[in-house]
């Protein structure tokens, strides 16, 4: 296989949760410009349509669904829907996530001060929706004798973070173990599955924070490289997890942080 091909996602059906904007509408396009047929869904319908209408002009492989992760009726309808169509279904990007709110470094995100609705409406979609995603993949693929199941963790879940709520560290946490015990579980079967670990990335989350200047200037001080990243800088190891470059990758944890998980 030549390396150029090892990247060529032509042919596959690929499905995004979170795909409307940042990190999940960045993935989108990475498999989109490899060839892949790619799914986009998110819970925010009106954003979702404005990026489809965006880019089906040049991409008319992009295709759409609204999907609340933390229904899991609704996510196993649409898996299903898509693994019943000719081809099946390729790769899954478990990505919808949301955040649990500032860390213990202001008051409300104290220990003291977790409410437990909030608590339990992360953990929903943190990794109730990751878990209902994989698991309905899962379903189709270790029949087929292949597949990939990618998730979106976070650094948070590696190490203590104080910038990050409770609910928000806990999840993911919870997360990297689950893709861990599913790699070793699915391995025989050859469905490959892989974390992507994120630092501080200029998205929506958590009301767009790291995008102000003061957020900015902070982040400065701890990650090596002296920046927060854009979401284009996840599509390199998107796409590597994605495509046929990572046969011998599962059950990895992968940060993607400018050198701060090495600090």
């Amino acid at each position: 296989m030549s390396l150029p091909s090892l990247f060529d996602l032509s042919g596959q059906r690929i499905l995004v949760t979170g795909a409307a904007s940042g990190i999940g509408l960045a993935i989108s396009e990475a498999m989109l410009e490899a060839g892949a047929e790619v799914i986009m869904s998110d819970l925010d319908a009106e954003l979702l349509g404005v990026e489809l209408n965006r880019l089906q002009p040049h991409y008319s492989k992009a295709k759409g669904s609204p999907l609340d992760v933390s229904d899991t009726a609704a996510v196993d309808g649409l898996v299903d829907a898509l693994a019943a169509q000719p081809g099946g279904i390729d790769c899954v990007f478990a990505n919808a996530g949301m955040s649990a709110g500032r860390g213990f470094l202001v008051d409300a995100g104290r220990l003291e001060n977790v409410e437990m609705a909030a608590w339990d409406r992360v953990l929903r979609v943190n990794l109730d929706g990751v878990l209902t995603t994989m698991r309905a993949a899962s379903r189709h693929m270790k029949p087929r004798g292949r597949g990939r199941i990618v998730v979106t963790s976070s650094i948070a879940g590696l190490r203590a973070e104080a910038l990050s709520g409770y609910a928000y560290v806990a999840s993911k946490a919870a997360v990297n173990n689950l893709v861990r015990q599913a790699a070793v579980e699915l391995a025989p079967f050859n469905v490959l599955v892989n974390a992507i670990a994120p630092g501080p990335f200029a998205t929506g989350i958590n009301g767009g924070r790291l995008r102000l200047p003061e957020s900015v200037e902070r982040m400065r001080s701890y990650i090596p490289l002296g920046r927060i990243a854009q979401p284009q800088e996840i599509q390199g190891l998107a796409l590597l997890l994605a495509s046929a470059a990572s046969s011998y990758m599962t059950g990895a944890i992968i940060p993607i942080d400018g050198g701060a998980s090495a600090r």
